[in-house]
Formats: C-alpha cells, structure tokens, sequence
C-alpha cells in the first residue's frame, strides 16, 4: 500500500545528500515533496500541514546533532513525527472483567464479518482467550452464515442468533449464553449499512448501552481513503469509539486513511487486516509502520512472524539433517513452504532494512515466484524415491517427469543443476556455521563480518555471475 509514498520519501531525501548540516534553505525543496506527497496519498490536508510543520521545527530545532549526516537525520525526524502521528505504541486489550464484550461495527464492505473471525483467531493464539462470537447482523442474513462458518473452521464456539429479534435482543441472549458456558470474550458483529444513517446509529447505541463499556472497533475500508476517516469521525461522535481496523491494507490504494485517522478521532488504531486468510491480521505498531514507509524495514514483526509461522520441530530436524550433510528435494520442498507461511517474496523483503529500494530496481517479483511455482509442479512429478535421491534422476526418469509436470526435459535438468547448486550451497552453510564463519551465497557479494568459504564465489570468465536458481532474483 505504502509502496508510492515510500518512494516519494526517497526521491525527496536524496535533496540532502552531500550537505553539511540542515539548514531552512536546503531542506525547503525536501519538504515541498514530502507535503507533495502526502498529499497525493490522500492524507487530510490539515495532517499534512501540521505534519510538515512539526518535522520542520524538529528539523531546525536543537535536536539536530551536528556531524550527523543530515539525510539520515531528517529520515530519523520522518520517523518519530510518522510515529506520533500514527499513535505512537500499540494499544492492548485490557480483558480486566469476567467477560469482556467486543462490539464490531462499520460500513457494509468493510470487511467486518471476516475481521470479526480474524480477531477471533488472533485472541485464541496469540492471547489464549476463551472466545465466543455473536452474530447480531440481522439486516444481511448471509452474515451470520459467513460467521458460523469462520466459528467452526477456526474451531471457535459461538451463538445460533434468532435474526428475527432486535440486535440488542440478540445479544442479549448470547452475553447470557457465554455467561453460562464461563467464556472470557465475547465478539459481537453487527449489521452495516451502504451508509451512515440514524436507524444504525440507535440500534448500535443501545446494543453499546447494553454491554456495559464494551471496546467499539470500527472496521474501515482503506481503500476509501479519506472517506474511512470521515467515517470513522461520525461513528466516534454518535457511538464512541475505543479502537479502529483498517481492512484491505494488501490493496493498492494510497495509504491516506492510515496517516490520518488517527490524528482526525484521537481514537488508536488497533489492528491492520492485511490480506484475505484468517491468519492475515497485523497489531498495529505505530513505529513499525513509520519504518516501514521510511524503507527501514520491520525486522521485529519479521521475527514475531517466523516464530508463529515456522515450525521449530521441522527447523530442528533440517539442522540435524544438514549437520549429517544430507540434503533432499524433500527437504527443499519443506524449505519453500516453510517460507511461503511467512507471506510473499515482496512483502518479507519489504521487512528488511533498505530492501524496498531494491525491490523498486528489481521491478516486478512475479517472475521469480513463477519459477519458483513451477519447480513445485516438477517436483509434485517425482516419485517419494526421487525426491529422496534425486542421483536416481536418468534421462527416462526425467523425460516421464517432464510429461508429468508438462515441461521440457530441458526445465526438469536445469532443476535438477539447480537443485545441486542449493544442496551445495546449504551443506557448506552449515559446515562454515559449525566452524565460526559464514559462506557466501552464489551470486551475492560476500557478507561483511564473516569469512568466505574456501573457493565460494569466484566468477567464471565470459558470463554474468547468477544466482543458485540462475535468475537475477535467485
């Protein structure tokens, strides 16, 4: 989503390479683009103005530490005026009571029937709560269809609503019922409307009213920019809110409502829904998303995102594996989908510190993954023998496998060297590990701070140095 905006960043910081210290005059220009481009991301225009008038008084202000690189001390004030803008810290549950209601409310659209089963995953996981889920949309039948089905595929309880009662009726009635089963939270979703009218508004307000200081989260579409903070500004007035959602953070709008919402309700965004599978829902760091949008990376939430996603039995059993300088397809068909559970190429490199400059030179990352797609398809046409022992790969075998996997016998041979390159590359990686240094990766410039395996990386005459998986991405 940020993808335009950080780029503009970058363009407008390259105005204070080479100069001596920050001063009005040669951080005038930076600062013209920068409110440029907060502007075409679609951010409040009274953000904007107060945003660039912040940065610039920190900018001239005592805080500038002489003999600092100004462009990197300006990125710095970027960073910490992003941060404040956004919230500063993540904003946390507080499940201080019996039975804690959570009232979900929004705009039909918006995504709230399936952040209602996200944030039901989230709490179940990652907080270990006892959930319960409410649907209480009786204006779309269909929601409470949709819900059922999140309940039962995440193996979460809920309530069979009698969509004829009125909302606050309905809840009523699984609040009872959540009592009784000893339930810790309980999340409500709530009917929406094409827009805001007063019939939503009493209805939400007397269910509110009802539950006695829920959390209020509304789910607001970021794609509609600037119209999810006026939203979010009337739900505020008429219902109070503790908390906002941002939905559809993976599309490619201009990222505005992010920037702005805050500022506008003085309410804590609490989550980014990132994606369409129930696992895809980010706690919303207020520092992590400046880094990211400054291309600093997010390395912290790339660690959280390993730990949950990649299984430490598996990761311990290729270390031993590896230890014994044994290397199957296997192996590397379990690496890949150790990896892709952490999300796509673009985005894990997007969480690495100045990698989406790279990304912006690389261009579209399609192609490598479309490589990397059809290496599975050859290696779904292999025997288990095969991939255990791919020595056992003669020209019959893999002319069967290329009539398999419909491709040439060219493309299951040039796997196969690739294959051995990666094999090579991962056994000696851990040779050099066991031994105190580090190879370095085929095609990668060597790694500062470790020693270069013995021949590792030496280029042949006549030929542009490649990747293990001979493209410029691998």
């Amino acid at each position: 989503m940020f993808d335009n905006l950080s780029e503009k960043f970058s363009d407008a910081f390259k105005n204070l390479s080479g100069k001596g210290k920050i001063s009005e005059s040669n951080i005038e220009d930076t600062l013209k683009q920068v409110r440029t481009a907060l502007l075409e991301a679609d951010v409040n225009f009274k953000v904007v103005k107060e945003f660039v008038t912040k940065v610039k008084e920190q900018a001239l202000g005592e805080k500038v530490i002489r003999g600092v690189n100004p462009g990197e001390q300006f990125v710095k004030i970027m960073h910490d005026e992003l941060t404040k803008l956004m919230g500063e810290e993540h904003t946390p549950f507080n499940f201080d009571r019996p039975l804690n209601p959570i009232l979900i409310v929004g705009l039909n659209g918006a995504g709230k029937t399936t952040f209602t089963g996200k944030l039901a995953l989230h709490l179940k996981k990652k907080e270990k709560q006892d959930v319960y889920l409410i649907p209480a949309d009786n204006f779309r039948p269909a929601a409470k269809d949709q819900l059922i089905k999140h309940a039962k595929s995440l193996a979460i309880d809920y309530f069979d609503s009698d969509l004829s009662l009125h909302p606050k009726d309905i809840v009523a009635a699984g609040m009872e019922e959540a009592k009784k089963l000893g339930k810790k939270v309980v999340i409500v979703d709530t009917a929406g409307r094409l827009q805001v009218d007063e019939e939503l508004m009493g209805q939400l307000v007397e269910v509110k009213e009802s539950l006695k200081d829920p959390e209020v989260l509304l789910v607001a579409d970021a794609m509609t920019g600037q119209e999810a903070v006026n939203v979010a500004k009337v739900f505020h007035e008429k219902i109070g809110l503790t908390g906002t959602v941002l939905s559809k953070m993976d599309s490619d709008a201009r990222g505005g409502a992010a920037l702005s919402i805050r500022y506008v309700t003085q309410v804590p965004i609490r989550f980014l829904s990132v994606g369409e599978k129930m696992s895809e829902l980010e706690a919303f760091h207020p520092d992590r998303l400046a880094k990211r949008i400054l291309d600093m990376g997010d390395v912290v939430s790339l660690v959280e995102k390993a730990q949950e996603t990649i299984d430490e039995k598996e990761a311990e059993r290729m270390m031993k594996r590896l230890e014994e300088k044994k290397f199957t397809i296997n192996d590397f068909i379990s690496q890949m989908d150790q990896i892709n559970k952490l999300g796509s190429m673009s985005s894990i490199l997007k969480m690495i510190p100045g990698m989406g400059g790279a990304l912006r030179q690389m261009g579209d990352l399609s192609p490598a993954e479309d490589e990397m797609k059809k290496m599975r398809v050859i290696i779904n046409s292999m025997t288990k023998k095969e991939r255990d022992n791919h020595k056992l790969l003669n020209d019959s075998r893999v002319e069967r496998i290329a009539k398999g996997s419909g491709t040439k016998q060219s493309d299951v041979k040039e796997f196969i060297k690739k294959f051995e390159q990666m094999q090579s590359m991962m056994i000696n990686m851990m040779g050099m590990m066991k031994g105190g240094g580090m190879p370095n990766i085929p095609g990668m410039p060597p790694m500062p701070g470790y020693r270069q395996a013995p021949g590792q990386n030496k280029k042949k005459k006549g030929g542009k140095k490649k990747g293990p998986f001979g493209s410029k991405f691998f």
